[in-house]
């Protein structure tokens, strides 16, 4: 299942977001495995006090999380999830988690925490009944959104949500550059397309780092 244009491979993995149109449609009912990544970064800088000449004392900076983001928590749907790595099939597109009940982040992209947008997936249902985004339209402006990175809970606060058709998806608005670290949170919406077998519809969240 699919949305939009064929993705294509990219040689900078971090890149493609825009490609991650068609991730919505591939987390509904279509089952994959994940893929392991592990990230690793440089260590505080120290800088310097505005003003200050030589012999200033230092003051490190505080030091971005490292590693993969584990878990996801949204307490008002009631979404507490380890979070599996997602990569791209050799199609290029997005590898859905293999659990029913388990979320997602893609791999290819940024880290939640880091600069950018980075993107959670997770199934709207499955054949036995709700999946783990099942609820994930009902997140309203100044939810919360909980992410396990590095030994810390990063919380999100949400902005808004978006339901599109995936034939006329808004590519730069969901994936495009932000100023600082902010979520996606993606899954199916609207009606089941029994004769193509999947969901007409995206449903996209917004959430922006507090603090």
């Amino acid at each position: 299942m699919s949305i939009g244009p064929a993705i294509r491979r990219h040689r900078d993995r971090r890149a493609p977001l825009a490609a991650l149109v068609a991730a919505g449609a591939a987390v509904c009912l279509a089952a994959g495995s994940g893929v392991g990544l592990a990230t690793t970064g440089p260590p505080p800088v120290a800088t310097w006090h505005p003003g200050c000449a030589d012999g200033c004392p230092s003051v490190a900076a505080s030091p971005r999380p490292q590693g993969p983001p584990t878990r996801v928590r949204v307490p008002r749907i009631g979404v507490d999830s380890a979070l599996t790595v997602l990569g791209l099939d050799r199609a290029g597109a997005l590898v859905p988690p293999a659990d029913f009940d388990t979320a997602g982040w893609y791999g290819g992209g940024p880290a939640p925490g880091d600069t950018g947008p980075a993107v959670l997936a997770g199934h709207l249902d499955s054949r036995r009944g709700p999946a783990v985004f099942a609820r994930l339209d009902e997140l309203r402006s100044g939810d919360r959104v909980q992410v396990w990175r590095d030994g810390q809970w990063l919380s999100f606060r949400v902005t808004g949500s978006l339901r599109t058709r995936k034939d006329q998806f808004p590519t730069a608005t969901v994936y495009g550059p932000t100023p600082g670290p902010e979520l996606r949170l993606v899954t199916c919406g609207g009606d089941f397309d029994r004769r193509r077998g999947h969901y007409r519809d995206n449903v996209v969240v917004f959430a922006v780092l507090d603090g």
